[in-house]
């Protein structure tokens, strides 16, 4: 099996996660031409082109199994910096912008129970990339080997990946209540839900339809939706009285206990369970972070 250069797999890496050349050169600190010439002589090697030059740039199927093998290298390179850092505590670690830790977490969960579970890793100097996605998606940059981890609501093991349950996320239908006393007097009901528009994560959220499918036994149904790509962000638009919107119940508990916002169908919570998949590999800084945000989600999430 041939052995492959390091920094030409980082510069893979770096180029795929960066989104160009140029981005890539400047977090490896080397020229434009450095990466290309790296990538070239790794493409020489493995015989295939690694990288489509399209917009976006993307992985080619083999490119992606060598971002896979690079992060798992990162994944190794991190356990012996703990260790050593164990052995000669006075030491400070490399921490290089491109041996990051990459776990797809998604938006809900950051927002609420996530952040706190990373917190002593972070601390520690673990140099974590948290992506954000939507549950339904995160599985995605698992199975391409962009991340080792990732918070999903896929109940079955990827391939090569174990599983771990954490819970479920309860969510809730609230709007402002000025906007609740004027438009739904008698709260969210199958005959004015149509009335109001949603305020949606992006279009990828199906969480609004599904909420309002289930509480009211429909099979199909649209809704007038505007979009806002972060969890806090439809907080503050509803807020603001944009609409209604399906939010985590946590994320909401104090400003509906203080007034500020009201749940407009208190007889219904939609249950949303979540999974931690991680590559199946024997590894102290994974099995860290399996552990923290398992304890975390079981503090936070109802079981």
């Amino acid at each position: 099996m041939s052995t492959y250069d390091p920094d030409a797999l980082e510069c893979l890496a770096a180029i795929v996660e960066e989104g160009g050349f140029e981005k890539a050169a400047q977090r490896l600190s080397v020229t434009q031409s450095a990466v290309s010439q790296r990538l070239r002589a790794l493409e020489a090697q493995v015989g295939t082109v690694l990288v489509v030059r399209s917009r976006p740039l993307r992985p080619t199927p083999a490119g992606q199994l060598l971002i896979k093998h690079t992060k798992q290298l990162r994944l190794l390179r991190a356990d012996l910096e703990r260790d050593l850092k164990d052995l000669a505590p006075s030491g400070t670690g490399s921490g290089r912008d491109e041996e990051r830790i990459s776990i797809a977490i998604n938006a809900d969960s950051i927002a609420t129970w996530a952040l706190p579970a990373l917190d002593a890793l972070a601390r520690q100097g673990l140099p974590l990339e948290v992506i954000a996605d939507d549950q339904d998606f995160t599985q995605e940059w698992l199975r391409e080997g962009q991340v080792l981890g990732c918070v999903t609501t896929l109940k079955q093991a990827l391939r090569g990946c174990r599983v771990v349950p954490l819970g479920a996320m309860r969510y809730i239908a609230v709007a402002e209540p000025g906007l609740a006393a004027s438009r739904l007097p008698r709260g969210l009901t199958p005959h004015n839900f149509l009335e109001l528009p949603f305020v949606a994560f992006n279009r990828k959220d199906d969480m609004q339809c599904e909420f309002v499918a289930k509480a009211f036994g429909l099979r199909r149904l649209s809704l007038r939706q505007m979009f806002v790509p972060s969890s806090e962000g439809q907080v503050r638009a509803v807020m603001a009285g944009w609409g209604v919107s399906v939010v985590p119940e946590p994320l909401v508990r104090g400003l509906v206990d203080q007034g500020r916002l009201v749940n407009v169908l208190p007889a219904f919570a939609l249950p949303i369970q979540l999974y931690w998949h991680c590559w199946n590999l024997e590894s102290e800084l994974l099995e860290s972070l399996t552990v923290a945000l398992g304890d975390a989600a079981r503090a936070a999430l109802a079981g």
